[in-house]
């Protein structure tokens, strides 16, 4: 499924009749099966765009279109057709097993029992889940209720998967793991990929094009090869902190 947004906009109230522009007037598209990073600094506007993508935020201009629909008038078909992992926040309930988790997922989205065995076996070779789906999330590593969440999002199959931060403060092997899973996915389901992230490593070792913001505008939109072309270097690291610094690309 592909995602186009439009003249994003979305700017929130303050106190005292004060403002502030998250996002500003920004425009993108994502094709059908891609893996694309969205990356910029600390408060540039990403997880407010992601919000919009994912439709719990309205933007207050512009528009979000997936695989030709809008949540105005599609929300219900559109949910059904995209996951979300957010770092930071999980979707699993607290105090049970994973499994009734996963359980009330495939109720929730009316999954066949064949879809359902296969996604966990998939989950348990691939992410190793089973070594602790019987265990509630309270009591999981920061690692382990990560591929947990990764499992519960796509547990239905989705077509789009936002991943926000999904490696952030997770030892390396379970990076590695997560980063392997999210390839297989890639790769056989053709799931388009949306990732925001500040570790270089997964724009690496699964981006093709990256989408750079910053203080809410877009200021690159392509693909890795052509940025470390423009900056004449492969250090992407190095790359990245000279375009925040400067707030634009060379190429701009």
């Amino acid at each position: 499924m592909s995602i186009v947004a439009e003249h994003l906009t979305k700017i929130y109230r303050l106190k005292k009749r004060q403002t502030k522009t998250a996002v500003n007037d920004i425009s993108f598209s994502v094709p059908t099966g891609e893996i694309v990073g969205f990356i910029g600094p600390n408060g540039a506007g990403k997880s407010t765009t992601i919000k919009m993508m994912t439709g719990i935020l309205i933007p207050d201009n512009g528009s979000i279109t997936i695989d030709g629909l809008q949540f105005k008038k599609n929300r219900k078909e559109i949910m059904l057709k995209t996951g979300v992992v957010f770092g930071q926040k999980s979707v699993l309930c607290w105090d049970i097993p994973v499994l009734d988790t996963l359980k009330l997922f495939k109720d929730m989205y009316r999954v066949s029992d064949a879809v359902y065995r296969e996604n966990m076996d998939m989950f348990s070779e691939i992410l190793g889940i089973n070594e602790f789906i019987k265990q509630p999330p309270r009591l999981l590593s920061l690692g382990q209720r990560m591929k947990a969440d990764l499992a519960a999002s796509l547990i239905y199959d989705p077509d789009i998967l936002f991943l926000d931060e999904p490696t952030i403060g997770i030892d390396v092997l379970s990076k590695e793991r997560i980063r392997d899973f999210i390839q297989k996915i890639n790769k056989e389901r053709h799931t388009t990929i949306i990732l925001t992230t500040h570790d270089v490593s997964d724009i690496e070792t699964l981006c093709e094009k990256m989408i750079i913001i910053d203080n809410g505008s877009l200021i690159y939109n392509g693909t890795l090869k052509a940025l470390k072309t423009n900056y004449n270097t492969t250090d992407l690291e190095e790359i990245i902190k000279e375009i925040y610094r400067n707030g634009e690309t060379k190429d701009a």
